[in-house]
């Protein structure tokens, strides 16, 4: 069995679903979606496979699943062998929490941070200012658009990076306390949750923020056990652009100490 996935391989949120296939031994076949080429922004990918114009999308025999977390849940559903919800109803219910947040600002506040420190450089590129408009025009969702208007335009002096940052400095505490009653994010068992929570500590890592894990050895400790998954291997490493570590890595050290400043003012 083969699915087609269209995917993009520095997206978090393909990251997600592509480490959900590894865990489960499921082979894929793969389309690759240059996003800064906006390949994901024609009419025919729009109309046909995904209307929100992201990635990924899944095809399942025909059919078509789009929306990370659901795809995810999806391939649990269907394929059942090697679970990776819990089958305790309170453990299943910390899980599905874990992954709710990812779709109410924590996904949003990713790309605001990637944008504002690196990836706006890729977008802006050689455009003028009158192409990089139009660029972000095919943008389909208006909220997702002006977010990625202001953080293209002004990098981290966007009004969305400090909340960006904060709701992460949150995030990380709230892991930090879960992981100190269980193993896991729902419980004792690699999830769900922990694949969903994988490709966003890995953005931290490649913005050089991982200045976050010296007062949180718990999140260290769990970072270092999902990195030495094989999952990890065959859903993230051997996909990490070389194109855009470095660029990540350059522009993540200069914005270190304005995040610190963020983060010292606030607390």
């Amino acid at each position: 069995m083969a699915f087609e996935l269209y995917h993009n391989d520095m997206s978090t949120c393909a990251m997600k679903v592509r480490l959900v296939l590894a865990e489960k031994g499921l082979e894929w076949e793969g389309h690759h979606m240059d996003l800064r080429a906006g390949d994901t922004r024609t009419k025919k990918y729009i109309e046909n496979l995904n209307p929100g114009g992201v990635v990924p999308t899944l095809v399942d025999d025909g059919v078509i699943i789009y929306e990370s977390t659901v795809i995810m849940e999806y391939l649990d559903d269907a394929y059942p062998d090697l679970p990776l919800r819990p089958t305790d109803p309170q453990e299943l219910a910390r899980m599905r929490l874990w992954t709710k947040q990812l779709d109410e600002g924590v996904h949003a506040a990713t790309g605001t941070i990637s944008v504002c420190i690196a990836f706006r450089y890729q977008m802006i590129g050689d455009r003028n200012e009158a192409e990089v408009n139009s660029f972000i025009d095919k943008i389909p969702d208006p909220v997702r658009r002006e977010r990625s208007r202001n953080a293209i335009l002004r990098g981290v002096g966007s009004s969305y990076f400090a909340p960006a940052i904060l709701r992460f400095e949150k995030l990380w505490n709230d892991i930090e306390r879960a992981l100190g009653n269980q193993a896991w994010l729902a419980g004792g068992t690699y999830s769900l949750a922990d694949a969903a929570y994988t490709p966003y500590i890995t953005r931290f890592d490649h913005l050089q923020l991982l200045g976050i894990l010296e007062t949180r050895p718990r999140l260290a400790d769990w970072y270092e056990r999902i990195k030495a998954r094989p999952s990890y291997d065959e859903a993230l490493r051997k996909w990490f652009n070389p194109k855009y570590l470095p660029l990540m890595e350059e522009k993540g050290n200069e914005a270190r100490q304005h995040v610190q400043e963020i983060i010292a003012k606030a607390t």
